[in-house]
């Protein structure tokens, strides 16, 4: 077996949720070792995260451009950094990257605006290097089973889609690190909830369907006084094959966790997923014949099969699926076949979505074109 690739972690400091995350997923497969990071603009945190990571010390750096130009000159320097910044830094920190002649693995969506997607996009292809977004629930076995389901014709053609995400955990004042620059404009970018969770649940109806949006209405609020991003989201959609839709995306539902949710209904049959239920891909005929479908079960496609570690009635979920992407940009990195991990095209289109959105909704717009 080839050697362990080396990343580097920009972001993913003193209380963060998503860099360990990134860690975790990474190693899972021992496909990867992280080495190396600048962890955050204070040079203090930096060194407490490296201390937390257990990597050298020598080796977390006091910003991204130390850790590039001393990276770039060991033999055994990073191979990729992964970006876990908040959005706005998104954008410097991969072009510091891709400019240094290094792969970016970064957190979705691509940027703080579609214009610096535009831009970021130009880097990548400049560059010549991999480039992913760690949209994550595209990496569950039974996600990447429905998008074989439906890319095999089980469904016919397919009519409707309805995908959801509500939570709940911002329905009050904002408070925590997680909240906070989520929250703000200066560093979320211009979309709020649905830069946070409605790009996922856009990026996971266009990944299972294999379908894409071209147009939206669009109707997203601040339900919390004095918030300056949207908080609570909804819109219809129209599909390049005739196919609607809707998307609702919520951080202000009270009791709700984490429900991100799709329904597909075709000519032929109707598909269920839940990221709650992770294991469970509920399976409609048209002869009123109801079909669960389980991770693990023998029968799965190709992708499910491959994105699975254990057996059926040993439950993977959040962590598991995240590694998968990481496997997959490994894949990239080696010039491997078989990634289905998201890309800067992706990218782009998560970011029309967010400003499209924002701009149509507070017009008052009807239907809107989306485009890149």
């Amino acid at each position: 077996m080839s050697r362990r690739l080396r990343m580097g972690l920009i972001g993913g400091g003193p209380g963060s949720f998503i860099g360990p995350v990134h860690r975790i997923a990474a190693e899972l497969d021992r496909e990867i070792e992280l080495v190396a990071g600048a962890f955050s603009s204070s040079a203090d945190k930096s060194r407490a995260a490296g201390e937390s990571y257990r990597i050298d010390p020598a080796r977390a750096y006091p910003d991204i451009a130390t850790m590039l130009a001393a990276e770039t000159a060991r033999e055994d320097g990073i191979d990729f950094v992964a970006v876990t910044t908040p959005n706005h830094m998104h954008l410097p920190a991969a072009r510091a990257a891709l400019e240094a002649g290094i792969a970016v693995i970064c957190d979705k969506p691509a940027t703080a605006t579609l214009a610096q997607a535009h831009e970021l996009a130009a880097v990548v292809a400049a560059a010549d290097k991999p480039f992913a977004l760690t949209y994550t629930y595209s990496g569950y076995p039974l996600v990447r089973e429905a998008r074989h389901l439906v890319a095999q014709g089980a469904l016919g053609k397919v009519r409707k889609i309805v995908v959801e995400y509500p939570q709940g955990w911002l329905a009050g004042e904002a408070a925590g690190k997680q909240a906070e620059w989520r929250v703000d404009p200066a560093r979320s970018g211009l979309g709020g909830c649905i830069g946070d969770i409605g790009v996922h649940a856009f990026h996971l109806a266009e990944f299972i369907s294999g379908l894409r949006v071209v147009q939206i209405l669009a109707d997203l609020g601040t339900v919390v006084p004095g918030r300056q991003v949207d908080d609570d989201c909804q819109m219809f959609l129209r599909f390049d094959n005739g196919a609607r839709g809707a998307l609702l995306a919520s951080q202000i539902s009270v009791g709700e966790r984490n429900g991100l949710a799709i329904r597909i209904y075709g000519e032929k049959a109707g598909l269920r997923w839940k990221q709650e239920e992770p294991n469970q891909l509920w399976l409609f005929h048209d002869s009123g014949r109801s079909e669960l479908i389980q991770a693990g079960d023998a029968g799965l496609g190709p992708d499910a099969v491959a994105a699975s570690r254990t057996p059926g009635g040993h439950p993977e979920g959040y962590l598991e699926a995240f590694a998968n992407l990481y496997r997959d940009f490994a894949k990239l990195l080696r010039g491997e076949p078989g990634s289905l991990v998201p890309g800067i095209e992706e990218g782009l289109r998560g970011m029309a979505l967010i400003e499209t959105a924002v701009h149509a909704s507070a017009a008052g717009a009807g239907w809107t074109d989306l485009t890149v």
